[in-house]
């Protein structure tokens, strides 16, 4: 798949930081596919910049796991291995879990209505299949718990994984994780942090990352 056509225009103060956004940004919607060479000058041509901010970006992407390189030979964007959910589900589970526990105590009445308003914004997605919409508000339901939580670390390991595990679900699942139960595993996670009950919220929320036998019937090939 190629470069994209339409590309965004990058003041040079800003290169360094921008290069690595918009071509991360391409990697993660698949608009760079899995296992496509990366040629730096390419790159740099496309996005009116040097070598040397693509060149940053790319190291900075492989060590993100969504770029690999053999030296001297090729750099392409890393193959969308569907085994890796089942290795990156369970931390997931584990960090947004403990971010449960964590956020209890910081969160407001206002907070938990947030939540509410959140998960019945995704209901209503869903019902009216805007599957781009349904993934926006079941982001910003778990974000809201992580930043609750007041934990940088959880934060910034979460920030790490979840754009490769974004770009699996795109290429496998086609973006339709986000399901029925969604709504209804949120409306327990919820209902626990009402209670004040830090077991059962985290308990609910290692259930949302679970995969059912209907996710699993949505995985397709990847691109």
């Amino acid at each position: 798949m190629p470069i994209p056509v339409i590309t965004p225009v990058i003041p040079r103060s800003l290169a360094r930081v921008d290069v690595y956004r918009t071509i991360k940004q391409w990697i993660i919607e698949l608009q760079l596919a899995p296992d496509e060479i990366l040629r730096d000058h390419e790159l740099a041509e496309r996005l009116g910049v040097s070598r040397t901010p693509v060149r940053e970006a790319l190291r900075q992407l492989e060590d993100e796991g969504l770029v690999v390189t053999r030296f001297h030979k090729w750099t392409k964007v890393a193959p969308s291995d569907i085994n890796e959910i089942a290795q990156l589900y369970p931390v997931l589970a584990a960090l947004e879990a403990t971010a449960a526990e964590l956020a209890l105590p910081h969160l407001s009445r206002a907070d938990l209505a947030q939540l509410n308003d959140i998960n019945t914004a995704l209901a209503l997605a869903i019902a009216q299949s805007d599957i781009q919409a349904a993934t926006a508000w079941d982001a910003q339901f778990h974000a809201l718990i992580v930043q609750k939580s007041q934990n940088t670390e959880i934060e910034k390991i979460l920030a790490s994984l979840l754009p490769r595990v974004k770009r699996i679900e795109l290429a496998h699942f086609g973006n339709q994780l986000v399901a029925a139960h969604s709504v209804t595993e949120h409306e327990a996670i919820i209902q626990a942090l009402q209670n004040g009950d830090a077991v059962a919220a985290a308990q609910a929320m290692k259930k949302n990352w679970q995969l059912d036998a209907a996710d699993l019937a949505l995985i397709k090939p990847p691109l």
